[in-house]
């Protein structure tokens, strides 16, 4: 078939180049035009499709990247995979909305139309069904597909990738499932369908909400456990032993990345907007994960006040990571950010520690809180630092030699000892 995937960033690309390596003709559309010619040269920018799986495909000539809305011309299945962000607090579908606009002019009678991108319930009947059949004529359903099929991207997870993680499916009728079951059939492992298409779209947005409740649930324990001076750490162990009813979530600086902070206020919106209801856990869970990286700032002031009788405005501190997790360069919405941001803005002289948004050469691709001294942890001396604040724990720190040489370190992850000049958050 002629696939078609509008959006060429961690969901889409992965979903092009699985689709072309199965057999596919795979046109990649991506408005960015330096991104198109990156993936031309056959450089590719999500780490999770290597250099060499681009080239093959291109090699090939399964895919082709182009930001020329005339390639989405002849099309089988299309779908969009385009970023679905905050503005203002508030859902933004400007960019779906722009996607169905450019789509729906190609839509030829059988064609099946796909939306991946993350939103609240009625999206796709509502926002872009209409989009769609107004710019094409046609009547969806009956001339044309439309499904819903939620992405799973977890950036830097090899275990579960696109092809065996388990994929919903959802269609606007029994024949749009079929065919949207058809091809998604081709390219994972496992399709669920799902009963309709707001069902399927949020179990998505659950999904995700329940991992920002629970981690926020933790966050608040940690806090809790540290005014009590209890070890948090060692009671959510002992609490994991229990082999039924209970899932093990961890603190940490807060929650990052394209999905955690903001989902669940589509949700929340969605439900308020639309019915006057308010969502209260996922708004609490909001406040406690977003205030996250505040209270690190502040045991990590108290830490420096009450060790070494100085405040942050002036102290030397090194930053271990900014991305929103370890092994991966993504830095989306990185609570580690904000942590830097902060300390900065109190007059902290703040060296940013991370493998994989180098800084510095220009090397990588630079992080989104300025300029910054990045390096590796083992190219500083860890001693001339007054504090180390440790926010992403990826491999390549050395933890030991860290715990040897540094004067304090304020754990944020809970992997090192609890030891006299170590603390866990």
């Amino acid at each position: 078939m002629h696939i078609c995937v509008l959006g060429q960033g961690y969901v889409g690309l992965p979903l092009a180049v699985r689709a072309a390596e199965v057999g596919h003709t795979v046109t990649g559309y991506e408005p960015d035009r330096a991104r198109c010619e990156a993936l031309a040269a056959g450089s590719s920018y999500v780490e999770d499709i290597g250099d060499d799986r681009l080239q093959a495909v291109l090699g090939s000539d399964t895919y082709y990247a182009t930001s020329d809305p005339q390639d989405l011309k002849g099309f089988d299945v299309a779908v969009i995979t385009v970023p679905t962000p905050l503005t203002d607090r508030a859902p933004d579908l400007s960019c779906v909305r722009d996607a169905g606009r450019v789509l729906a002019g190609w839509i030829e009678p059988g064609a099946t139309v796909v939306l991946e991108s993350t939103t609240h319930p009625g999206t796709t009947r509502d926002v872009l069904i209409p989009l769609l059949e107004e710019g094409s004529g046609l009547v969806a359903g009956r001339d044309f597909h439309v499904g819903f099929s939620p992405e799973r991207i977890d950036p830097g997870n090899a275990d579960w990738r696109l092809e065996n993680t388990p994929k919903i499916v959802a269609g606007l009728t029994e024949g749009c499932l079929e065919r949207v079951k058809a091809f998604y059939d081709t390219v994972t492992d496992v399709t669920v369908p799902a009963s309709g298409l707001e069902e399927a779209e949020l179990a998505k947005v659950f999904e995700n909400t329940y991992r920002h409740v629970n981690i926020a649930l933790v966050n608040e324990l940690s806090r809790m456990a540290h005014t009590l001076g209890v070890d948090v750490w060692h009671t959510l162990e002992l609490a994991a032993t229990k082999p039924f009813g209970f899932t093990k979530f961890l603190p940490g600086p807060g929650v990052g990345g394209h999905c955690l902070p903001i989902d669940p206020v589509y949700l929340s919106h969605h439900v308020k907007a639309r019915h006057g209801q308010t969502f209260r856990l996922i708004e609490l869970a909001q406040d406690i994960n977003e205030s996250q990286p505040d209270y690190v700032v502040r045991r990590l002031q108290d830490a420096l006040s009450r060790r070494f009788r100085r405040s942050v405005h002036g102290a030397r501190i090194l930053a271990l990571g900014a991305t929103y997790k370890p092994g991966t360069s993504d830095a989306r919405q990185s609570p580690a950010v904000e942590v830097i941001d902060r300390l900065r803005q109190m007059g902290a002289d703040v060296t940013v520690a991370d493998p994989y948004v180098a800084v510095a050469d220009g090397s990588c691709r630079e992080i989104p809180f300025g300029p910054a001294t990045a390096t590796t942890a083992t190219t500083v001396t860890v001693a001339d630092f007054d504090a180390v604040v440790l926010l992403t724990p990826h491999n390549e720190f050395d933890l030991v030699r860290l715990a040897a040489e540094a004067a304090y370190v304020l754990d944020t992850r809970g992997v090192m000892a609890a030891e006299s000049h170590i603390e866990r958050l």
